[in-house]
């Protein structure tokens, strides 16, 4: 797996294109695509309403709601140039994704209320491969997307699913579309673009599974460090993400963020948690910066933002972290935060915020 870009957009679309070209003398409108309530011709039509919706949400910023405008074509559009429309907003998604500054996000709904240039690609991707699939069977026609392109899709947008045997039918069966042995059957399902909590100065963001893959591994996660960064304690953090996915156990609200600063752009560190809550609502939490940005406040004001987000959630009921005897620059960061010590037998430390 590994970061979606706006090249797979264009793959994907490219992909669809030329699976439904061998239909397109067909009466689109007569043929229901595969399981859902659509007509062929009317899930056309949606694959490029979201396509251009996409785009337009990431190039104009879009905060609150999508940009207010509809795709409409014109009266006696055929099948052929119902394709050129999908290719083309396809193209205008890959080249919004492609020139969007680092950082950048727009307004989606679901879940976190929005996502950056690589979760709007891997969304425009999902609806072009599933919809496209749709079709496909409806018309009776052979069609399977690249599997490299699935798997990153899935870690990208399902990180909440654990990677099947195959990465097609693991898609089609994570979004109701088809069986995967051993696994019950999807009723409802939802996708997940990552989190990003924003703090005075720094902007705590969600890492993906393909960008955890690449810090374990010595990458720099698809971010811009300061010097000497990463810090080994954020490799270690990014290696654990990356087990919990692969065994379908990670949530990525209670995963690792990357610490951005707003200034630069630049990534300082990383905080995050050692799992999902307990069946008493506690939850571990550790950070770590790298040297250069050390003595400044950013672990404190990192670790207060991720506190007050995971405080205002019904399944979490206190923080905890451990810290090192000797590390006296950690322990005043949890006391600012407001933690408070509650063990300190043997080499660490243990300090405890409740709601």
């Amino acid at each position: 797996m590994r970061p979606i870009n706006g090249d797979d957009v264009t793959e994907a679309v490219a992909g669809c294109a030329a699976t439904l070209r061998a239909a397109v003398d067909r009466d689109w409108r007569a043929v229901r695509a595969g399981r859902v309530e659509w007509d062929c011709h009317t899930t056309a039509v949606h694959v490029a309403d979201d396509l251009i919706a996409y785009a337009a949400n990431l190039a104009g910023r879009a905060q609150d709601a999508y940009v207010p405008f509809e795709l409409t074509l014109d009266e006696g559009t055929d099948n052929a140039g119902l394709l050129h429309v999908i290719e083309t907003t396809g193209a205008l998604l890959a080249a919004a994704v492609r020139t969007a500054p680092p950082g950048t996000r727009g307004f989606h709904p679901y879940p976190f209320r929005s996502a950056d240039a690589e979760g709007f690609a891997a969304m425009g991707i999902a609806e072009v491969l599933l919809h496209t699939h749709d079709m496909a069977e409806g018309l009776g026609i052979a069609y399977e997307p690249p599997a490299e392109l699935v798997t990153s899709l899935l870690a990208c947008l399902f990180p909440h699913v654990q990677p099947g045997p195959a990465p097609w039918p693991t898609l089609l069966w994570a979004t109701g579309r088809g069986e995967l042995p051993g696994r019950a059957p999807v009723t409802e399902w939802r996708w997940n673009n990552n989190l990003v909590i924003p703090a005075e100065r720094v902007t705590l963001t969600g890492l993906r599974p393909a960008a955890a893959k690449d810090l374990r591994l010595g990458g720099d996660g698809g971010f811009e460090w300061i010097a000497s960064g990463p810090y080994e304690g954020t490799r270690d953090a990014a290696g654990m993400l990356l087990k919990a996915y692969e065994a379908g156990v990670h949530r990525p609200e209670f995963g690792v963020f990357a610490l951005v600063r707003q200034e630069d752009g630049r990534a300082i560190g990383g905080i995050g948690f050692h799992g999902v809550p307990d069946e008493d609502g506690r939850v571990e939490i550790g950070y770590d910066l790298v040297e250069g940005a050390r003595g400044q406040g950013y672990a404190t004001e990192a670790l207060c933002a991720l506190a007050d987000w995971a405080l205002a959630r019904d399944d979490v009921g206190s923080l905890f972290a451990t810290v090192e005897r000797g590390n006296t620059a950690s322990q005043a960061v949890v006391t600012r935060a407001g933690f408070t010590r509650v063990s300190d037998e043997g080499a660490e430390f243990a300090y405890e915020l409740r709601r």
